[in-house]
């Protein structure tokens, strides 16, 4: 009988174990199935790879950059590195060169591992890296200066996997630097191992189960959901190459897990919303009134309060006539868990899913953390909080209400910056997380705000700007970004910005059809009703917390970009300079 993976010493020993159990399981494939590998093919390439890259130097403890958007070779250059005992650490794909530059040469990587698509970038780093002294290039041809992924995985021979201990270095997750440069976050085989054994009590997820890799390599959600997970768990993975592309691809994958950031639930309740918005009326009132008993069943489910029959019975007749196809039609009809997080979510959102028979659970984490320190397992979802602590981790408040854990799952340190964890990680192993929060009665913790994201008026008065924000976008789906400013002003405003999804259909309603998203900026008719979102979500906010002004900013933000980090994180100080004159006008004239 083969031992379970979950009781694995290390994630290496976790997929020889998973390989074992399920050789001929399917491990990792394409959208179109043109790459699908079994767990022994996905091993054999394993081996043959790590091989070639022990030609080259590679041995336990070197880093090895990996640059690479969601593919299969991903999760084949990963565990070829960790094989041999190596840390492999992934780059933001929408780095500039300089800034590839520092996180490499912060690793101390000699061997990168880059597609074609990113390696003109890759070279103009390169500039600045001496010690990189190989580049695999994973498709197609290798030019001058490079070596093909096929040779490497042709040239090695044998290699047996490298005898590891659980608190040797997995990988290293460098933050998007929201703040300032980024950090290298060291996590362990042991913190994979934790976060895996700690999920297999909270979330169902069984060997042959599906999940989706779309996020950036290079974030801690995506590494420990897409590729740790099941690694140890023998679920199937699908390379979505578009993340853009992701709510298209849900129908044909069917995952039986799936995680995403807020946005993307944002869009999906948008398009939804959009979708029945454009029925005809009769049929439309039909739908409101269905989904009005589903929120309220929710709500008082949630209050702890008894449902009227009437209601129930109203709710069942909805799911089994609306409801359920809502659930076949996004393509998580299959699914036995789903969940939000790396960023707050709206309540309307999370309540909107709860409605339509798919309860959504928040996961609160960061990469210091592996991801992951709370959440709820189905059916004991608190729509508010991130949940209880996962089994294994403590959590405590600090006097400032800062978030503190405690546990396995906590990071070995920053590479290269001991000052910055002792800042952090007290010696007797607490993280000090800079989320502040609540606990209540039974343990579940409700997030505030980001301690330095806290806004104070020029009355003193404190505020968080995450709070408005959700309101904001919870009012009205015509909202898909909000920033809000007030830290020292006399009142607070917001920069906003059209959803790129519900505002054309919104557009086609009122015939406007046609218009870009820069010219219904400036539509008075859009305007109008982009107020009345903000007055309705005024109506939820304390006196000192409401929007006074608001500016709806032109166009689309991009992850990656001026505004977002990869993971759609505002960047506000960017923000702010970028805007300046924009929100100056807000606080002209004064009050």
């Amino acid at each position: 009988m083969v031992e379970s993976p979950t009781l694995a010493p290390t994630l290496s020993a976790a997929f020889r174990l998973t390989v074992a159990a399920h050789p001929d399981g399917l491990a990792v494939r394409t959208l179109d199935d043109a790459v699908s590998l079994s767990w022994s093919s996905l091993a054999r390439r394993v081996d043959a790879l790590a091989a070639g890259l022990a030609r080259r130097g590679v041995g336990r403890g070197d880093t090895v950059a990996l640059l690479l958007s969601n593919r299969p070779e991903f999760h084949l250059a990963d565990l070829a590195a960790v094989t041999l005992g190596a840390v492999p650490f992934s780059v933001y794909t929408t780095l500039p060169p300089e800034q590839m530059a520092f996180v490499i040469r912060d690793a101390g990587a000699r061997v990168a591992i880059v597609e074609r698509a990113l390696l003109d970038s890759l070279r103009a780093a390169r500039r600045e890296l001496p010690e990189l002294a190989h580049v695999v290039v994973v498709d197609g041809e290798a030019p001058a200066g490079t070596v093909a992924l096929g040779e490497v995985e042709t040239d090695g021979g044998a290699v047996s996997p490298a005898a590891l201990e659980p608190d040797d270095l997995v990988t290293l997750i460098y933050t998007s630097g929201t703040t300032g440069p980024p950090k290298g976050v060291q996590l362990t085989h042991r913190n994979v191992m934790a976060l895996a054994r700690a999920l297999a009590q909270v979330v169902p997820l069984e060997p042959g189960g599906r999940v989706v890799s779309w996020l950036p390599a290079a974030h801690v959600a995506e590494r420990a959901a897409h590729h740790y997970l099941p690694v140890v768990f023998g679920l199937s993975v699908t390379t979505i190459a578009n993340p853009r592309e992701i709510v298209a691809a849900l129908p044909q994958v069917r995952p039986s897990w799936f995680f995403a950031v807020p946005r993307i639930w944002e869009k999906m309740k948008a398009g939804l919303e959009a979708r029945l918005g454009g029925l005809p009326p009769e049929q439309r009132e039909r739908v409101q009134q269905a989904l009005g008993a589903a929120l309220e069943k929710v709500r008082l489910e949630q209050a702890g309060r008894p449902v009227p029959a009437a209601v129930s019975a109203a709710v069942a007749r909805a799911d089994a006539e609306l409801f359920a196809g809502l659930r076949a039609m996004l393509g998580l009809d299959q699914a036995v868990a789903i969940n939000v997080g790396a960023a707050p979510t709206p309540r309307d959102v999370l309540e909107f899913f709860h409605a339509i028979g798919l309860p959504l659970s928040e996961i609160w984490g960061l990469s210091e953390t592996t991801g992951g320190a709370t959440t709820a397992p189905p059916g004991r979802i608190r729509i508010g909080t991130v949940g209880p602590p996962l089994p294994g981790v403590e959590i405590r408040l600090a006097d400032d209400g800062e978030v503190l854990v405690r546990g396995d799952t906590v990071m070995a340190g920053y590479r290269n910056l001991p000052e910055k964890t002792q800042e952090v990680l007290s010696p007797d192993g607490w993280f000090a997380t800079g989320d502040v929060g609540a606990i209540d009665a039974d343990g579940y913790l409700r997030i505030v705000d980001r301690k330095k994201e806290l806004i104070i008026s020029s009355a003193g008065k404190n505020m968080s700007p995450a709070n408005i924000e959700s309101a904001l976008k919870g009012a009205s789906p015509l909202v898909g970004q909000a920033v809000v400013i007030g830290d020292r002003r006399p009142y607070n405003t917001a920069l906003l910005l059209l959803d790129p999804d519900y505002a054309p259909a919104w557009a086609a309603q009122h015939g406007l059809a046609g218009r870009s998203l820069a010219e219904l900026a400036r539509e008075p008719e859009l305007l109008d009703a982009m107020r009345a979102g903000v007055e309705a979500a005024n109506g939820r906010l304390s006196r000192v917390e409401q929007i006074k002004r608001f500016h709806v900013v032109p166009g689309e933000w991009m992850p990656g970009g001026d505004e977002l980090t990869p993971t759609m994180k505002l960047k506000r100080k960017p923000i702010a300079e970028k805007y300046a004159r924009e929100i100056e006008s807000l606080y002209a004239g004064g009050g």
